[in-house]
């Protein structure tokens, strides 16, 4: 990033920020929005049920071949293969519980809500308490920076924070993919949860039965691993590989979603379709994420199932190419745009309108100063 511009020179720019986005306001616009997708509400149960069937017999049969082709462990080396290969099974059937969040992976209640506690619950997640928060998430993404799963730093928190906490930073892509994992995905929700719970009434009551469900969870799993012959160690081995990938996968995911891409434009609707990233990728990719490459659209249409996020993603552009607004930002696939924006590290401009700050070599910490003022 280039030195701080002069005051008045910011305060023009910003100034002609503000007025740009001030056309976005148009209640006319956010009819039509509303209107191009007001066909796409149904959800078919089956289309949901078999993704979820499909990737859970996937991460069963991996789990088994794992243990049998490495003799119980013994093989050490092919033990952590299929550990590793089980981990990618994992990860994309956890996806699944996003879909149940909003109930909108089989519109079944009862299953929305049971199953992925049965699947998070093995690997410490609390389900309960990120369903709870997950909800905040999408009132306060790109409009309030208390937002639990905000992935970015502020220009002023950076500024302020102690020179380890700057050098994070610069790193977070490699730190919270490669070192945090899943540990770090569950320490923020259980602390986002710990300081949010006034906020949502039933958070507090999901944060105990998340503790209950997942000690009996995994006591009832290593007793019986340990009834028939397995070792505590190879259990312990073949689940920290596991959390590794799955942390990988994860994080990696939950960046490239919203990093870089604080903003509030105009209202709740469109500041969502602008706030969040998309991703061009290939139709079974998507199937895997559960939609999730059309994240733009999903924020601003919760309500939409996976199977509906193409469509709409379509019709919404071209509503908004016929209002003369950019298109909604597309990163070129998941591993190329991590690598680029982990590359690029940048922070939240302290005004809402300005445009988030690059964390470059050359950039001074007074550059990052003078722009929080």
């Amino acid at each position: 990033m280039q030195h701080a511009l002069p005051k008045q020179e910011q305060s023009g720019q910003q100034q002609s920020k503000r007025q740009q986005k001030s056309r976005f306001f148009s209640p006319q616009l956010s009819r039509e929005l509303r209107k191009a997708t007001a066909d796409l509400k149904k959800i078919n149960p089956w289309f949901g049920l078999s993704r979820f069937v499909v990737l859970g017999s996937a991460t069963v049969v991996l789990t088994v071949f794992t243990w049998e082709f490495s003799q119980g462990g013994e093989r050490v080396g092919l033990l952590m293969l299929g550990a590793i290969a089980t981990s990618i099974a994992y990860s994309f059937w956890l996806i699944c519980n996003h879909d149940a969040t909003h109930r909108t992976l089989t519109g079944w209640d009862w299953f929305d809500a049971t199953m992925p506690r049965l699947i998070s619950w093995p690997m410490l997640l609390p389900i309960g308490t990120y369903n709870q928060v997950h909800s905040l998430h999408h009132g306060w993404n790109g409009i309030d920076l208390r937002d639990p799963e905000r992935v970015q730093w502020t220009a002023l928190e950076y500024a302020t924070a102690p020179p380890w906490q700057r050098w994070y930073v610069r790193h977070q892509w490699a730190i919270d993919l490669l070192v945090f994992g899943s540990f770090g995905l569950i320490f923020k929700t259980l602390s986002r949860g710990i300081v949010l719970r006034d906020h949502l009434s039933d958070l507090s009551n999901q944060m105990v039965l998340d503790a209950i469900g997942i000690v009996c969870m995994q006591g009832a799993i290593l007793g019986c691993f340990l009834l028939y012959g397995g070792s505590l160690w190879t259990y312990l081995l073949f689940w920290i590989v596991l959390e590794r990938g799955i942390g990988i996968i994860m994080q990696a995911r939950d960046h490239l979603e919203h990093y870089g891409m604080w903003q509030q434009v105009g209202d709740y609707q469109l500041t969502q379709l602008y706030a969040c990233r998309n991703v061009k990728t290939y139709a079974w990719v998507n199937w895997l994420m559960g939609g999730l490459p059309y994240h733009s659209v999903h924020h601003a249409f919760p309500h939409l199932a996976s199977n509906h996020l193409p469509e709409a993603f379509s019709r919404i552009q071209t509503v908004l190419q016929q209002h003369h607004l950019p298109p909604m930002v597309v990163a070129s696939g998941y591993l190329a745009s991590s690598l680029r924006l982990a590359g690029r590290p940048s922070v939240i401009a302290s005004d809402p309108v300005a445009e988030n700050i690059d964390l470059t070599p050359s950039q001074s910490l007074q550059s990052i100063v003078l722009a929080c003022k």
